[in-house]
């Protein structure tokens, strides 16, 4: 079985959660002994030496809607984040016209204003004139079998949609690896660690609003994106002396930050999944996270959440995971059914089913 997994051009170039998502997807189907591929949508992609294609991140069907007319059957892996509240609520300069769109309109502006800036590249030309609604449709309607990280996300794209795709649920994990040993080093009960792309959505902004100045001590780890550079300007001006702020770093990197801090917290405007809070949370960290997505079908009553609009429920929520004892329960629940190994097992099922 030949398979290539072909995601968006700056998969690299801009590391984010789909970066760790593909890469470690491959990496253990290929222990499974299937032949994978990683292909950039940019890439001109030789179709007929795959027994099938899986996407990544619908969210951005202008990379994907050429390849889905390739013959090959495929399976998309959704990914599928709802950028509108910030968007629609928390952007600034020319970006507060974003809050008189519809969302897929908002969507296409960002895409076509990617490629029009020189920032990305424009694979489906059609794309242009179909629009980001149309061109998802499209591709949903074409796809074999799509993969959500939870079913909280099929629902969501079913209901978006207005589709009724087969489905199969293909959770996110940690590396065992090198996660997989919490480690014996003292926590600093004021340490308070924030590992994601400096980015509007991830909200760092309010993050840092709520924790300046207080007895925390915040380490933001992560790099801004490239059309990001104004938010991270301003998270480093609003930045009190007790925030710290590191360069994105390798994933075997982080185990000593996460084995020192007690607090992980991403109190984004949404999450999927937030890949840092389930490293974070097998390391032995508490959990904040926000209310807002798909967490809660992974962390239950397991992690503190916050209103991510809210500077005082982000502190609050911080106070309350500082003061509590390490989850178990939680770092159990993860290692038994997040894990890279579990995904790639489904990932195989879903797979063989759609090659027949």
């Amino acid at each position: 079985m030949r398979i290539a997994l072909i995601t968006r051009s700056t998969l690299f170039t801009v590391p984010g959660g789909d970066t760790v998502q593909i890469e470690q997807t491959a990496r253990q189907l290929v222990a499974m002994g299937v032949d994978v591929d990683i292909k950039r949508a940019d890439e001109q992609i030789e179709y007929y030496k795959y027994d099938l294609l899986h996407f990544f991140n619908i969210t951005r069907p202008a990379d994907l809607l050429r390849h889905s007319r390739s013959g090959k059957p495929f399976v998309v892996s959704t990914i599928l984040c709802d950028y509108s509240e910030y968007d629609k609520h928390h952007r600034k300069g020319i970006g507060v016209l974003f809050s008189y769109m519809p969302d897929e309109w908002v969507e296409y502006a960002k895409t076509m204003g990617r490629f029009l800036l020189g920032r990305d590249k424009l694979v489906s030309i059609d794309y242009a004139w179909k629009g980001q609604r149309k061109s998802i449709k499209e591709i949903l309607n074409r796809a074999t079998l799509i993969l959500p990280n939870s079913a909280s996300e099929y629902e969501r794209v079913a209901t978006t949609y207005v589709c009724n795709p087969k489905y199969m649920v293909v959770p996110n994990g940690i590396d065992t690896k090198t996660f997989g040993q919490q480690g014996n080093a003292d926590r600093d009960e004021q340490l308070v660690l924030c590992v994601a792309r400096i980015e509007g959505i991830k909200n760092q902004v309010n993050l840092i609003k709520a924790l300046n100045n207080t007895r925390f001590q915040l380490l933001l780890i992560g790099s801004h994106s490239p059309n990001q550079v104004a938010y991270y300007r301003e998270c480093r001006s609003l930045a009190a002396g007790n925030i710290r702020f590191i360069d994105h770093i390798p994933q075997q990197q982080l185990v000593s930050y996460y084995q020192k801090a007690k607090v992980h917290i991403l109190p984004s405007w949404f999450e999927t999944t937030g890949l840092s809070s389930i490293e974070g949370a097998v390391m032995g960290c508490n959990i904040v996270i926000t209310d807002k997505g798909d967490a809660k079908e992974y962390f239950g009553a397991d992690a503190f959440y916050c209103d991510p609009s809210s500077p005082q429920s982000i502190f609050n929520a911080v106070e309350r995971a500082s003061a509590a004892d390490a989850n178990e329960t939680l770092r159990n629940k993860i290692l038994q059914q997040y894990t890279w190994q579990q995904a790639a097992k489904q990932t195989l099922k879903a797979y063989q089913q759609t090659i027949v």
